[in-house]
């Protein structure tokens, strides 16, 4: 509405102007005559120069065209305006996975060298050893063999008090007992064997003098636990065997008894240690 108010004042006072400048131009002057300066007429000269200072009139020049007034060509032309904008499309989701039924997973893949312990193959036999009943041609006896320690009962003064605990309230470690040797085992032999079967503890050594096994210890206890004098010593069918016992081969119906003293044999009826 003010840019069509403005125009119409603009114009208005232009057609004004152009009205005022109207009243002042001169007539046109008779054919043949040209206006001077100041304002008389006077004939062309021959020559058909043109003094500088002669303002030319030219009859069959066009009108001025009359100004337009500015921003006056749109102002009954409407504001363009801009088309709206069509909406943007969402895009589309991202496809989701195809999720896999749990129910029906891969088959898993074999460990390599697993074998189902159920499939293995039977224990290889350990070298070198054979059940003594299957040997061909092997002669089984039956001996008996006990373990006693009695006389430190009699001698508990002298007893190491850590070993006390130790000594059975009856004195026997082993009471007598069957077992079985094969031809050619020694009393030796068959007291270790049986130790390992009824978990008794029982030590040696090897004595290069006698070339034979030294009984140290069985049941925890040493010798010298009892004294200076004392220690394990054995006997086979009532003799205490004046050699070491890895060198007494067995008979069958052997009676065996390996006996602790606490003075050197004298308390269980021998003499030498074994």
């Amino acid at each position: 509405m003010k840019k069509s108010i403005l125009c119409l004042l603009l114009l208005a006072a232009l057609v004004l102007c152009l009205s005022g400048c109207k009243s002042k131009t001169p007539a046109p002057p008779p054919d043949g005559e040209v206006l001077t300066e100041d304002g008389t007429g006077a004939a062309a000269a021959d020559s058909g120069e043109v003094n500088p200072g002669t303002v030319g009139y030219y009859p069959n020049a066009a009108p001025e065209q009359p100004l337009t007034p500015v921003g006056a060509e749109n102002a009954g032309q409407p504001e363009e305006t801009q088309p709206p904008q069509e909406p943007q499309q969402p895009q589309e989701p991202e496809q989701i996975a195809e999720h896999e039924d749990p129910g029906e997973p891969e088959e898993p893949q074999q460990i390599v060298g697993y074998e189902d312990p159920g499939e293995l193959e039977e224990p290889q036999q350990i070298v070198g050893y054979e059940d003594p009943t299957e040997l061909e041609g092997a002669k089984i006896g039956t001996c008996t063999i006990s373990i006693s320690c009695s006389t430190i009962l009699n001698n508990m003064d002298k007893c190491d008090p850590a070993k006390a605990s130790l000594v059975p309230a009856t004195g026997w470690i082993l009471a007598p007992a069957a077992v079985s040797f094969e031809e050619g085992e020694s009393v030796f032999t068959v007291l270790q064997r049986t130790c390992q079967q009824n978990g008794i503890h029982m030590e040696f050594s090897n004595a290069p003098m006698y070339n034979s096994a030294y009984i140290e210890g069985i049941g925890n206890l040493y010798e010298f636990d009892v004294g200076e004098l004392s220690g394990w010593m054995y006997s086979v069918n009532g003799v205490f065997p004046n050699y070491g016992c890895s060198k007494y081969i067995l008979q069958n119906g052997d009676t065996i008894r390996w006996v602790y003293t606490c003075d050197q044999g004298a308390d269980v009826g021998g003499s030498n240690f074994s």
